[in-house]
């Protein structure tokens, strides 16, 4: 079934649906303010503009056969290595970007100072290794893996078929980056055949519950008015109901992040609130003042705190806002509209690896905990209602990095998500539940070694009414330095920063530029995978936009959407290459701009303004559970279509974690065994993105007798154990957003 949009419906029928039975039941009304002359003109560029989105049954995706889905697989071995391994891990890795390496029976990926071996089954068969292999294109890693393990993967199918997570279905969505690219069914794990030293398939749940809108508002994107308007934990400054202070108010936020910072929070808010009064230059990129911060919120919170504000200025220019009185955070004109879980940030790379290539090994953590809040100007402060709200089109997202790494303990983190979803609804057992969660993230001390001690990664903002352009900021607790190259943690006050993997685009404009189509065709192009195709199957990469590229400073100091359907294009990309394809689009897609704009049919935010509930984008929806939103390339049109289900890809990603996911003891090798490797078989078979620290001759290892002699001075250069989740190497992908 396909079903297409215009773009001014581009909110999911189903979001709309359940958002109006909510606002039925919380007596909300539209606020008069989201009609006013700015969201009219965006709606008249939206309405001339007339791109068109599709949405299609996650079911008619082609179909795989589970045994060809599944990319890793588990085998025991029939007696233990040198190194008291006692499994093979088998993982189905991409084809190398560098074309000699093709035929390799050997791979060193991981960080330079902690390289991965890989050897190709098939030849650990022919050395007697292993007694099966699951198919040539297979890579092997030895490990340890306690038998524990394998009892908790057979209980959890066990109490998922039970129907203790509810109703399940056997359905797996293949996912290529953000891209649903196929459907397979679920694999159980078959005990019987791993005793008799048969690789068993691992990367496939046989049985996960099923994806709702409930399901997601519950443990995923959770808007529901009971949790961001809960009268325990969280101020509403537009009605005055709720508690002052609470756990989940800006203003909690704001004192947990300020101590350690020598700042008190109400002067560590408004300095950060001062950032917007005077023109900045970061990274090259010159950013200009937005001086109705202070008319439209600092002045505004001022009276509101029973105090005044004088916005002066120094003599050498400097604008800056005097207080008679510091400002109330109990009353900050900011509403909660969201709690977000992004677990499946826990995946994302956390430097270029030096031996990766197209697949790179990950550190275990369990990525971000959001916060995201609607900026609004009451009027009365604190006495009204939604109706006299002043809502803006402006957004705040605290984005905490979750401080709890180790296999284990990220799958029990994700366990604690999903019992979210056992509690029958927005109760008493729900809420606290909940708070213990975000408590034992944003609470200050829970991050030793980061600024301030607080677990913050970044603070976003996206606003339109301070400017009249739509703008994409980012704070941070570190000292970047950009000329250096570094961005350490640091105390004190939050700083600006450069954009996540975004250009400057008032240096280089969206479309047309040669500096954009070189670092396409350049830096992007190299990590995407060698064998891209059909698209948008296997189009992937693992670039970052650097501080500086083309002999200047190339990174954003900010992001611009200057209308809603901004992208960013490579004039030199050939259609008919499909790495060109993918390579532009993965560019594109990962900006701020680009995710916020026309790469996602998305009008600036991906939840909308002025009501509680929220609406999300079709980008986040897909266009409701078992449906995808498809855009047409940004550049050369459909096909090929972008699909996008990201909230189901979260899901899914959730509950592998949580039920499907075994932790396994990987011993870890120092970086002279690549000196070894050198002299063993006088190459090293790696496939670096950019310079790698040592000037090894690289090339493919098709000596047997090399790969025996390399096995077997492992031993010599082993070093301590990582717990790790058995899909720990996996192909690089962007999660930017």
């Amino acid at each position: 079934m396909v079903r297409r949009t215009r773009r001014t419906r581009h909110w999911s029928l189903s979001s709309l649906l359940l958002t109006g039975t909510l606002l039925t039941a919380a007596g909300c009304s539209p606020d008069p303010a989201d009609t006013g002359a700015a969201a009219d003109a965006l709606k008249t560029q939206a309405q001339a503009a007339e791109p068109q989105g599709e949405t299609k049954e996650l079911d008619s995706l082609p179909y795989i056969e589970p045994e060809k889905a599944s990319k890793i697989s588990l085998q025991q071995l029939e007696k233990v290595t040198q190194l008291e391994e006692n499994v093979a891990l088998h993982m189905l890795l991409p084809p190398p970007t560098n074309k000699e390496l093709e035929g390799s029976l050997v791979r060193v990926m991981g960080e330079p100072e902690s390289p991965v071996l890989l050897v190709r089954s098939d030849a650990l068969k022919a050395l007697g290794q292993i007694p099966e292999s699951p198919g040539p294109e297979f890579f092997t890693l030895f490990s340890r893996l306690d038998s524990s393990e394998i009892s908790r993967r057979i209980q959890n199918e066990r109490d998922l078929a039970a129907g203790k997570q509810g109703r399940v279905t056997d359905r797996n969505v293949i996912f290529d980056g953000r891209t649903p690219v196929a459907v397979s069914k679920g694999l159980a794990f078959n005990l019987d055949q791993f005793n008799r030293f048969i690789p068993q398939p691992l990367s496939l749940c046989p049985a996960t519950p099923v994806s709702t809108m409930q399901g997601w508002g519950e443990s995923l994107f959770i808007t529901s008015p009971a949790v961001v308007l809960d009268p325990a934990r969280t101020w509403d400054p537009c009605t005055g109901a709720g508690t002052q202070g609470g756990v989940w108010t800006f203003a909690h936020l704001m004192r947990q992040m300020a101590m350690t910072s020598g700042h008190t929070p109400e002067t560590f808010v408004l300095k950060w609130l001062e950032d917007w009064l005077n023109p900045q230059t970061i990274n090259g990129d010159v950013v200009p003042a937005r001086l109705l911060m202070f008319n439209q919120v600092i002045q505004p919170w001022a009276i509101a705190s029973g105090h005044t504000a004088t916005l002066s200025t120094d003599a050498t220019g400097h604008r800056f806002v005097t207080l008679s009185g510091p400002l109330n955070l109990n009353i900050a004109p900011f509403r909660l509209t969201a709690i977000v879980n992004r677990i499946d940030l826990g995946d994302t790379v956390t430097g270029a690896s030096g031996y990766g290539g197209a697949t790179t090994s990950r550190p275990v953590d369990a990525g971000e905990l959001r916060f995201i809040f609607n900026i609004v100007q009451p009027n009365p402060w604190g006495a009204g209602t939604q109706a006299t709200c002043g809502i803006k089109q402006a957004t705040a997202i605290f984005e905490y990095g979750v401080p709890i790494t180790g296999c284990s303990n990220v799958v029990q983190w994700a366990r604690d998500w999903t019992q979210l979803n056992t509690f029958g609804g927005f109760n008493a057992a729900y809420l606290t539940h909940l708070q213990t969660l975000t408590e034992s993230v944003v609470l200050h001390g829970k991050a030793p070694t980061k600024g301030n001690k607080n677990a913050l990664n970044q603070l976003r903002t996206n606003e339109l009414p301070l400017g009249g352009v739509w703008e994409l900021r980012e704070f941070t607790l570190t000292d970047e330095n950009p000329a250096a190259g570094t961005d350490m943690p640091s105390d004190g006050l939050l700083r600006r920063h450069t954009v996540a993997q975004t250009p400057n685009d008032t240096a280089f404009p969206f479309v047309g530029n040669a500096t954009n189509n070189a670092f396409v065709l350049g830096p992007v192009k190299a990590t995407v995978p060698a064998a891209v195709g059909p698209l948008p199957a296997n189009c992937s990469s693992a670039h970052t936009v650097p501080y500086s590229f083309g002999g200047g400073a190339y990174r954003g100091g900010n992001s611009l959407v200057p209308n809603p359907f901004t992208h960013w294009e490579a004039f030199g990309a050939n259609a008919a290459d499909p790495r060109d394809v993918c390579a532009r689009h993965q560019f594109s897609l990962n900006t701020c701009s680009g995710c916020h704009g026309g790469d996602t049919l998305t009008l600036f935010t991906h939840v909308t303004t002025g009501f509680i509930p929220v609406s999300m984008s079709s980008f986040l929806t897909g266009g409701g559970p078992g449906l995808t939103f498809g855009v047409g390339d940004t550049q050369f049109g459909a096909p090929p279509t972008w699909r996008f289900a990201d909230l189901e890809r979260r899901w899914k990603r959730l509950h592998e974690l949580a039920f499907c996911t075994q932790c396994t003891n990987v011993i870890s090798v120092g970086p002279a065994i690549v000196d070894r490797i050198k002299e063993i078989a006088q190459v090293v078979p790696i496939d670096p993105i950019g310079p790698v620290e040592k000037p090894f001759p690289v090339g493919p290892i098709r000596d047997l007798e090399h790969v025996k002699k390399i096995l077997d001075v492992r031993r010599e250069f082993a070093k301590d154990v990582r717990s790790e989740p058995v899909d720990f190497i996996r192909p690089a992908q962007q999660f930017v957003h």
